[in-house]
């Protein structure tokens, strides 16, 4: 139920603020982030489906993913398993998994006003990528899950 305002303007479990419009009522439906995705490459086949749990960070997790594999060249399990961050709006902070990111980088970010807050983990993927007629899966270490298929 955390994902209707409880009471709007006071923030959730994961810091979001919400409003009346997102209020529990009878006969209404929540406000998600779900967001399963299914990428076609410039002719229409199919690429990559990509999904996570995680509440809030569930769309900057799919986005990052999906990215890494089309901006950065990464296979799919090093797409899924590499280092993420967040940000809400509110709190405003970044909110980055302790692992893989540069002191330098995050010293930076401090000199420039941002807010830092580490996390262990941030979404739990599970990902396909389709290249040249086979199927390759992806299973995010972050969870006790495996990518099979048949």
């Amino acid at each position: 139920m955390d994902d209707f305002s409880m009471k709007p303007g006071v923030p959730n479990a994961y810091g979001l603020i919400g409003n009346a419009a997102n209020a529990i009522e009878p006969r209404k439906r929540m406000l998600s982030s779900m967001s399963p995705t299914i990428v076609e490459d410039a002719n229409g086949e199919l690429l990559l489906v990509v999904g996570s749990p995680g509440g809030s960070t569930i769309i900057t997790t799919t986005t990052q993913i999906i990215m890494n594999v089309i901006d950065f060249n990464m296979n799919i399990e090093d797409a899924v398993e590499s280092p993420r961050f967040h940000h809400q709006w509110l709190p405003d902070l970044i909110q980055l998994e302790s692992f893989g990111f540069q002191t330098e980088t995050l010293r930076e970010l401090q000199n420039r006003g941002h807010g830092i807050k580490h996390r262990t983990s941030m979404g739990e993927a599970n990902c396909i990528q389709i290249m040249n007629d086979y199927l390759f899966g992806a299973a995010d270490s972050r969870r006790n899950s495996h990518a099979m298929g048949y």
